[in-house]
């Protein structure tokens, strides 16, 4: 029979588990070890050790647990408990060595078979992480996951999977890990909040190396407070040092000020060797002068100047401890911020650092940007170009089976010092080939992608469906909880479920060339941070010219958005009022951004290329583009491969079949729909559409018109979608279609906006489409007014039912009507 004192220890053990801390140390206060059992008091004495090591007394919880640990009589399981209890405390002061030998000594005493020892197992692993021994540390807990499930402990084994998932992080396979994190998550979450906070704090570091930095660090934060109201100083330390590394990427004040906090805390916890890795995130805040934020801006020099001794120290300390790839990461940042620095005369060379063999990806891609950056300096420019890209080699490695455009597109953030590294090279040898082949290489990046669609998947369908429910209940549905969950389980189901199937190539200078005829020029603007230019490629040459006005069109692209919007909304004489205002700022932005080049290319037909800081442009409408052929191509690979296939003067576009969507409340979709639908004489139309119904249209037809209202969610472009009967038609649900038309019209206002990512990555409603397959999208980045859209897209169907390119027909549109509208086609236009 269970005595009071084991009775209450279990209820102890129990709320521990639970993170239920101050309850359990109250709970074990209560049992008099006056007379105690050895067992027992051993246990107690363990178990408050522990507490006192989760609640912030390391000292007291190493002391308590050596007592417990010396009680006479005790036996193997007693003995191993109480060694385990120790070897957890030295993982948690950063002792990995002790710390491993403690729990090696405990799992030694116990069977084998035992769900103490799979604990233990579970301990050891997370020390063998912190050590980057990986193989052995998934031998562990894949040793304690069977034990768990043997033993039908669904908890612990969801527990032992997460950090398994973990393992994959660190090894570098990220949709592994989010895949295994997220079949723990509903249950090893559930135990409590600490539970769900530690299980966040890990997907957070999952969910930064994916590129959603924002959406990390808000995880971050919540779990930090959710250790600090548990009294868990340690773990909310560890949790603020995460989100300061996170703040790296985008403001480096920030990151300094939450790591000099969190070091402040681990000293307090008398923990060196985790004050030392947050002074290691504190310095490289020093060092981000020169990095390229998400809109493609560098980031001011320090406002202080790290002398070499500190730097060398910090990263001295981290080398003691073990954690050899922090201080190799801030050896090479030093090494990165004195390469982009003017040094004096007589100045010694910026040294080498060394990389350990073991380094995380992010460490080996920072020491080919060093060495881009030494070459640089030293103007040996092809060097610069080949260690840059040596290291997007090494990345586009790692990122080539991710299938889903979101996880492409926000994996971007790691290359970002490596394409600004190379594209500056290749601007400043003053080679168009060399130019072009950069500018290419950051354009098609994510281009290159053929997704492999997963079969249907029902979980999917559901969640989606429900998301439309929410979303229709009115303007506020993104602040409820359930919103949020149920997007994040979408997006990264497709992260994990939507895989490559194989890779379009890289084009060159010759090869572009080759694809132009005399009456089609291309434009690529290249940007690399501090300046702007533009190839122009002509059949018969190629000129790199620079963009002298792009600082001041630069601050004249914030206002133009709400401009367009106004001038679409507005009429009467106040409306004439603001067209004049936004006739005068498109003018002047396009005598600082096109005239130039599009007088060199001196063709009717113009394939433009640009990067996400120019995402916003209504190209069609500068007056450079009147009366000009365009389509603005993802990349110039994408619009070789693409240009012959589905449009073309060749093909007999009156031939294919075309249909037609309208979703609720468009005040002339249905006429806008019957004027196009009248072109094509035998046109498939689904005059109240719903989600279903354009899914099953799009795999039916090769051209499809949407008339919807559309919005743009800039936080998750795929969740930028069309309002159709039942609710929207997300992104999301794009990605997925199996087929989709060569074509498509998205008579939408936003429907062809984009979000920026980093720098040359932007994604939204028309690049999803591309994504999916479609050769050319038609769409508008603003609102377009109700009687242009309706007049003009119908002269546009007109033109493609008689056989002419989608370019072709929007051009023929707006000069047959007199329309300037922001339509433009994305893609292959021709």
């Amino acid at each position: 029979m269970q005595s009071t004192g084991d009775a209450l220890h279990a209820d102890a053990v129990r709320l521990s588990n639970d993170g239920r801390y101050g309850d359990a140390q109250e709970i074990l206060l209560r049992i008099d070890l006056t007379d105690a059992e050895p067992n027992l008091r051993s246990r107690v004495l363990g178990t408050l050790g522990y507490l006192a090591a989760r609640l912030g007394e390391p000292e007291r919880a190493d002391i308590l647990c050596r007592d417990a640990l010396e009680c006479e009589g005790i036996d193997p399981a007693t003995y191993a408990l109480a060694a385990g209890q120790l070897g957890s405390i030295a993982e948690q002061r950063g002792r990995f060595d002790e710390a491993d030998a403690w729990l090696t000594r405990a799992i030694d005493v116990l069977d084998a078979d035992s769900p103490e020892a799979a604990n233990l197992l579970v301990n050891r692993c997370l020390v063998r992480i912190h050590r980057r021994a990986l193989r052995d540390a998934r031998e562990d807990v894949r040793a304690a996951a069977a034990i768990f499930r043997a033993a039908g402990l669904s908890v612990d084994a969801a527990q032992a999977l997460h950090n398994e998932g973990y393992i994959s992080l660190l090894e570098g396979d990220l949709v592994g890990a989010l895949r295994d994190m997220g079949r723990a998550r509903p249950v090893a979450g559930a135990v409590s909040p600490v539970a769900a906070a530690v299980g966040d704090a890990d997907r957070a570091e999952a969910l930064r190396e994916a590129g959603s930095v924002r959406e990390a660090e808000e995880l971050l934060r919540s779990a930090a407070e959710i250790f600090s109201a548990q009294g868990m100083p340690q773990a909310r330390a560890e949790t603020e040092l995460q989100l300061a590394k996170s703040l790296l990427v985008h403001d480096a004040d920030e990151a300094r000020r939450v790591a000099a906090d969190a070091a402040a805390r681990f000293r307090m916890l008398d923990n060196a060797a985790w004050a030392a890795r947050a002074d290691g995130i504190r310095v490289l805040a020093d060092l981000r002068g020169g990095a390229v934020t998400m809109s493609g801006k560098r980031l001011s020099a320090p406002d202080r100047v790290l002398e070499e001794s500190e730097v060398d120290a910090v990263a001295a300390e981290l080398h003691r401890h073990g954690f050899r790839s922090d201080a190799a990461s801030v050896r090479l940042s030093f090494d990165l911020w004195r390469a982009r620095q003017r040094m004096p005369e007589g100045a010694r060379p910026v040294r080498a650092a060394r990389v350990p063999p073991a380094a995380s990806l992010d460490v080996r891609l920072l020491a080919h940007e060093v060495r881009a950056a030494r070459a640089a300096a030293r103007g040996e420019l092809g060097q610069a170009r080949r260690h840059a890209a040596e290291g997007l080699a090494e990345l586009e490695s790692w990122r080539a089976g991710f299938g889903s455009i979101d996880l492409h597109t926000s994996t971007a953030m790691h290359g970002t010092g490596l394409l600004g590294a190379g594209l500056d090279a290749a601007v400043r040898s003053g080679r168009p080939d060399v130019v072009f082949e950069w500018s290419e290489r950051a354009r098609h990046a994510a281009a290159q992608v053929v997704p492999l669609r997963p079969p249907p998947d029902p979980a999917l369908a559901s969640d989606l469906a429900e998301l439309r429910m929410l979303r229709s209940e009115g303007p506020e549905w993104q602040a409820d909880p359930r919103v949020r969950a149920l997007q994040e389980r979408v997006r990264e189901r497709q992260w994990v479920d939507v895989a490559a199937s194989s890779a379009r190539a890289r084009v060159s200078v010759e090869e572009v060339q080759a694809a132009l005829d005399r009456e089609t020029a291309m434009l690529s603007y290249v940007f690399t941070g501090d300046r702007m230019s533009v190839l122009v490629l002509t059949a018969a040459g190629v000129q790199l010219r620079p963009v002298p006005g792009w600082d001041e069109a630069r601050r004249m692209l914030p206002g133009l958005r709400s401009d367009l919007d106004m001038a679409a909304s507005i009429r009467g004489s106040m409306g004439e009022v603001v067209r004049r205002s936004l006739d005068a700022r498109l003018e002047q932005l396009s005598g600082l951004l096109a005239d130039d080049a599009v007088a060199a290319a001196g063709t009717r037909r113009i394939v433009l290329t640009a990067p996400g800081v120019l995402s916003g442009i209504p190209w069609t409408m500068l007056s450079a583009f009147r009366g000009r052929v365009t389509t603005l191509a993802v990349s110039a690979s994408r619009w070789v491969a693409d240009r012959g296939i589905g449009s073309g003067a060749g093909m007999a576009w009156g031939a294919v079949r075309a249909g037609f969507a309208v979703g609720p409340r468009t005040r002339r979709g249905a006429e806008e729909v019957a004027v196009g639908a009248a072109a094509w004489g035998d046109a498939r139309v689904e005059a109240a559409a719903s989600v279903d119904d354009a899914i099953a249209l799009a795999g039916e037809v090769d051209t499809l018109h949407i008339a919807a209202h559309g919005r743009h969610a800039a936080d998750n472009p795929l969740f930028s979608g069309l309002e159709l009967g039942d609710g929207t038609l997300f992104g999301y649900d794009v990605d997925l279609m199996p087929r989709v038309p060569s074509l498509v019209v998205l008579s939408a206002c936003e429907g062809g906006r984009s979000a920026v990512r980093w720098g040359e990555e932007a994604i939204g409603m028309s690049r999803v489409w591309l994504h999916a397959g479609a050769r050319s999208v038609i769409a508008a980045p603003v609102i377009v007014a109700d009687d242009d859209a309706c007049e003009l897209l119908g002269a546009v169907h007109t033109a493609l039912a008689e056989g002419e390119a989608p370019a072709e027909a929007l051009a023929a549109a707006s000069a047959r009507t007199g329309i300037v509208a922001p339509f433009q086609v994305h893609g292959a236009g021709f």
